[in-house]
């Protein structure tokens, strides 16, 4: 019997309607503006444009909202663990509050937008901390409140929460939110179908040509004419500006299970502490809520035991919280910048009609939101006032965090470096136990090979299509993952995650 039955995936996937079908490409297409995505950075632009009368398309690889956002823990939060003090320090105390002040309005625009299109979506207004247990850290959680309150949101230190633990310190900011992110966006795309949009889902776009006007090509033939185009996939699946070198994918893991209402703290609470730990209640009636529970982050493709971490994840709720049954379990996906501030703006710098949203480092919902609403600007001819804080050719920044851009991309050296070396030794097909997968030589070549369950071998290529570097793979998710980029594709090569816009070539064993 299968250890993991009964366990759902993402919470929000298996709770929300089916949306409406969405489809295919086909032909050509003539719009005002092309979104890539329908994340809530892609669906955000789009809706903003639509309601400004621009003629919007938007095309997605697979369905709308289920690939990051439908993945997220969904705070919706201006409090981004410990980033005030190190703007502050970095990019100056001005950079500080225009980033507190984007994120805050990026907060309303969702309440507003709730209230608008009348959207049921769980939303409640909360409070957020940030906190530690380490009396050591006190001090940088008493400077983080001290930033963040210059920076003009209502934080303060304290050392009180709702916890079922003590803490050392924290720090409060009220006046956020937390929502069911799946429900929301499917509401806004409905809306922007109303507003004369259109919304294509299994439409992947593997090409972009820039112009007046630029012209993306999907997988299948399809052509999008559009005056501007957005590219909206968490990972930019064209990189003409090199953004990858600038990038750091991360995955972390969620475990959920049903509480007693009288159990679940008030609030949203993040620690840097134990490879980070997250967590929140959502509201599941008859007297309980969901207990969502984040952490364990790891590279793609360099977990490890992925499972153990689900089950670290599993027993720190439990040790934490009592007796709980894990009903769900999934991960979530981020990109970090490497001056810990998302890229928002131009694709690269000659582009005129082409622009980029990513690098969200686990802030994506109000960080989306707030980029729906600077690219609609940009596109429309309105001055932003914080455009240039968050414009992805913004050079000072990334010299001053260069030691995080170096560690970065020694880490990429490495797997660029590495996985051209012959190899030395490693494991046989034989080897392969049902429900894993290995890189193993076969006939002098890297295959990346899964055994599934019922004992039959499933060959693909070991290469990433991205930029070639070795995939591993990860028993828990049973995907193949690029350690460098953060690619993912399924045990037959099919594509889960970019920015690889080409499968897996199979492989004959």
């Amino acid at each position: 019997m299968d250890e993991h039955a009964g366990i759902h995936g993402s919470y929000w996937i298996e709770t929300a309607p089916p949306g409406e079908p969405a489809p295919t490409a086909e032909g050509e297409i003539a719009v005002d503006v092309a979104v890539v995505g329908a994340g809530i950075a892609g669906l955000s632009t789009a809706w903003e444009l639509a309601r400004r009368g621009l003629g919007v398309a938007v095309l997605e690889a697979d369905r709308v909202a289920a690939g990051v956002t439908g993945h997220t823990t969904a705070k919706l939060s201006a409090l981004h663990t410990l980033v005030y003090e190190q703007l502050r320090s970095t990019r100056g105390a001005e950079a500080a509050r225009l980033y507190a002040r984007s994120q805050t309005e990026a907060i309303r625009r969702a309440a507003e937008i709730v209230d608008l299109l009348g959207i049921d979506c769980d939303w409640e207004d909360t409070s957020a901390y940030t906190y530690v247990r380490d009396a050591a850290r006190a001090d940088e959680l008493r400077a983080e409140a001290a930033a963040a309150a210059e920076a003009g949101l209502p934080a303060e230190y304290v050392t009180e929460t709702e916890l079922p633990f003590p803490v050392a310190g924290a720090v409060r900011v009220d006046e956020q939110a937390q929502f069911h992110p799946r429900k929301y966006l499917l509401a806004l795309a409905d809306d922007i179908r109303r507003l004369g949009g259109v919304v294509h889902e299994r439409t992947r776009v593997v090409g972009l040509k820039e112009g007046e006007p630029c012209v993306l090509t999907t997988e299948t033939g399809a052509k999008v004419h559009a005056g501007d185009v957005v590219v909206a996939t968490h990972y930019p699946v064209f990189d003409r500006a090199l953004l990858f070198s600038r990038l750091s994918p991360r995955r972390e893991l969620v475990v959920a299970a049903p509480i007693d209402e009288t159990k679940a703290p008030g609030g949203m609470y993040i620690t840097p502490e134990q490879n980070t730990r997250s967590l929140r209640t959502a509201p599941l009636g008859d007297g309980k809520r969901l207990l969502i529970v984040t952490g364990d982050h790891f590279t793609p493709g360099a977990g490890g035991d992925v499972e153990a971490r689900f089950e670290n994840l599993a027993n720190w709720a439990a040790d934490h919280f009592g007796d709980i049954t894990v009903t769900h379990r999934w991960a979530t996906q981020d990109n970090d910048s490497t001056d810990s501030v998302p890229l928002v703006g131009a694709l690269h710098p000659a582009s005129r009609h082409a622009y980029v949203a990513t690098g969200f480092g686990g802030w994506g919902l109000s960080g989306g939101i707030m980029a729906g609403r600077l690219l609609c600007d940009r596109i429309t001819g309105r001055i932003n006032p914080w455009s240039d804080l968050y414009d992805p050719r913004r050079i000072a920044s990334v010299v001053r965090e260069g030691a995080t851009f170096l560690k970065h991309q020694a880490g990429v050296a490495r797997h660029f470096v590495g996985d051209r070396l012959p190899p030395q030794s490693g494991p046989s097909v034989d080897d392969i136990a049902p429900g894993d997968g290995a890189v193993v030589q076969v006939s002098g070549g890297r295959c990346a090979v899964h055994r599934d369950k019922a004992g039959e071998l499933h060959a693909v290529s070991a290469r990433c299509t991205h930029l070639g570097c070795l995939v591993a793979f990860n028993r828990a998710e049973q995907a193949w993952e690029c350690p460098c980029h953060g690619s993912r594709f399924d045990p037959d090569g099919r594509i889960v995650q970019g920015p690889a816009v080409r499968p897996l070539e199979p492989r004959d064993l």
